[in-house]
């Protein structure tokens, strides 16, 4: 088979696993890599060779980026101590956890192979975080939690990884060294990607064309990975600095026709690319064995178990002195962010590790800097493969069980109160806009059907059944100008409301998830009413 036709192969494999989930309830990346493992073993299918660069250049970034456009940054922000908590020193300390238990139970680790081990093995995936978590209901906090975690982990990871390989390589490693460069790698690619982001900002102001500004939102996440990678620092952050800069400020800077285009462009771009990973991942496993020798394969399993167990366990031995930690530090505020032992619980569950260990694994260098073949490198490969392979399939079975049974879900009803909270002040404040700064310019007959339409919303939203009617003056237009009056006043109104959910957004006054819907329907509306207006023009 040819890359094309693989390609296409799993192309239509990934649709017909995406129907197969929704039927059956499963975690949509789980099923992928099951059936990309089953794929490695069926005989008329080549290897699949995944190269690291590959993973690093053309999956991260993208993947990276639409995660991040998908956090609230007040919800981010508000909960940023905890996510640094866990996305900083859990990453070192799992780490350091890893390697003393690879160290002192593998035969042949030593401690920077095992370090090397612990960097790869120790950051939750942003990808599968939100794949397993979406659509089960969790408050929304938990969500901003474990995907900011698992956005900015990786900058703490790479950076433990590419010491722990300078010191296998090199046989040298200066602790305090790491820390500046941490501290320095970290800074730098936040800096790169707000810059970016600030200057697509005011280039888009320029464009016109929904398919330009689309295009260029698709070089942007490799354009802030790039950068900030060729200048030596960290285009992890630099891609999530760019994404949740620019989803900050989307409510303003895109017209609804590009915000329609670039959302359906970016849910199929997302779709195939998730796709692709979590297949690849599964199908590695033959790769991986073909090339294992000192080792047999049963003992490499047991010792990939031990350290999936240690990983999980130490996930959940941290979370919860966190929380106690952080309440105590919240004490004496208005706002304290308190957490419940079964939310605890989801939390230190919902760690499954995926591309980015994967990734990291692969990227292992060959040979030694005096030219020997780099140690353990098999080895290493395929424990790193046991455990994204155990965690993504024995948590992500298991996290729709426990959020039932623990019952860590929202109200069934509170999205759909908050919406029509939304919905009632729009159309409230519509209704006053109306009267205040388009009555004097608006025949009686439009205004009369402009406010009946949003005063019925009004009253269907209170419960309350309530007509008001004023008298008519002017005189009647003709059937057409009626019309194109009515659109474009509507489309006038419209506006006014999607000005009142950008204030909503900055203020933080609703949830993001919330807005966003609303946003959605006010530009599929526009779309339909400057359709119309279209073709009331000759052409």
């Amino acid at each position: 088979m040819t890359n094309l036709e693989i390609v296409l192969v799993l192309m239509a494999i990934l649709a017909a696993l995406a129907s197969v989930t929704q039927k059956l309830k499963i975690p949509y990346p789980i099923l992928l890599v099951i059936a990309g493992l089953v794929l490695g073993f069926l005989p008329i299918v080549p290897d699949i060779h995944l190269e690291s660069e590959v993973v690093f250049l053309i999956f991260l970034p993208p993947l990276l980026y639409e995660a991040a456009g998908n956090i609230s940054w007040h919800e981010f922000k508000a909960y940023r101590r905890p996510i640094g908590l866990l996305a900083v020193w859990l990453v070192f300390f799992t780490t350091v956890t890893v390697a003393v238990v690879a160290h002192y139970c593998i035969p042949g680790f030593s401690w920077p192979l095992a370090f090397v081990l612990g960097a790869i093995t120790s950051p939750p995936d942003a990808v599968a975080a939100t794949s397993a978590t979406r659509g089960l209901g969790l408050p929304n906090r938990l969500i901003t939690i474990l995907e900011g975690e698992s956005l900015v982990n990786d900058a703490s990871a790479l950076i433990a990884y590419r010491y722990a390989v300078a010191a296998v390589t090199s046989g040298s490693f200066i602790f305090w060294q790491a820390g500046l460069q941490f501290l320095v790698v970290a800074a730098g690619g936040v800096a790169i990607g707000l810059a970016i982001g600030y200057l697509f900002r005011h280039i888009h102001n320029k464009l016109e064309n929904p398919t330009v500004a689309t295009t260029i939102t698709l070089l942007l996440p490799f354009v802030a990975y790039l950068l900030a990678e060729h200048l030596g620092v960290s285009g992890v952050l630099a891609v999530v600095s760019t994404g949740l800069y620019l989803a900050w400020n989307s409510y303003e800077i895109y017209s609804f026709q590009t915000r329609m285009q670039i959302n359906g462009f970016w849910n199929i771009l997302i779709f195939l690319l998730n796709g692709f990973v979590f297949i690849l991942i599964g199908s590695q496993m033959l790769v991986i064995l073909k090339n294992i020798e000192d080792h047999s394969v049963g003992r490499l399993i047991g010792f990939g178990l031990l350290i999936s167990f240690v990983a999980i366990v130490t996930r959940i031995i941290w979370i919860f002195p966190l929380a106690y930690i952080n309440s105590l530090l919240d004490r004496g505020k208005k706002k304290r962010i308190l957490f419940r032992p079964n939310e605890l619980f989801i939390t230190s569950w919902a760690g499954m590790r995926g591309v980015v260990s994967l990734a990291t694994a692969l990227a292992l260098p060959l040979t030694l800097s005096n030219g020997k073949a780099f140690p353990m490198r098999n080895e290493i490969l395929f424990i790193s493969f046991m455990v994204i392979f155990v965690t993504l399939v024995l948590q992500g079975l298991t996290l729709p069980f426990f959020i039932r049974w623990l019952n860590v879900q929202e109200p069934p009803g509170k999205a759909v109160q908050e919406e029509k909270k939304i919905r009632l002040a729009i159309t409230t404040s519509s209704i006053t806009y109306i009267e205040g700064e388009l009555s004097m310019n608006l025949h009686d007959e439009v205004l009369s059907e402009l406010k009946t339409r949003f005063e019925q919303q009004t009253n269907y939203l209170n419960g309350v059944l309530r007509m008001d009617e004023k008298p008519q003056k002017g005189a009647p237009p003709t059937a057409a100008n009626f019309f194109r009056e009515f659109v474009e006043s509507e489309l006038a109104v419209i506006n006014h409301q999607r000005d009142l959910i950008i204030q909503w957004h900055k203020q933080g006054t609703f949830s993001e998830e919330s807005i966003r819907r609303i946003e959605q329907e006010l530009d599929i509306r526009s779309l339909g009413l400057q359709t119309q207006l279209r073709r009331l023009d000759p052409v």
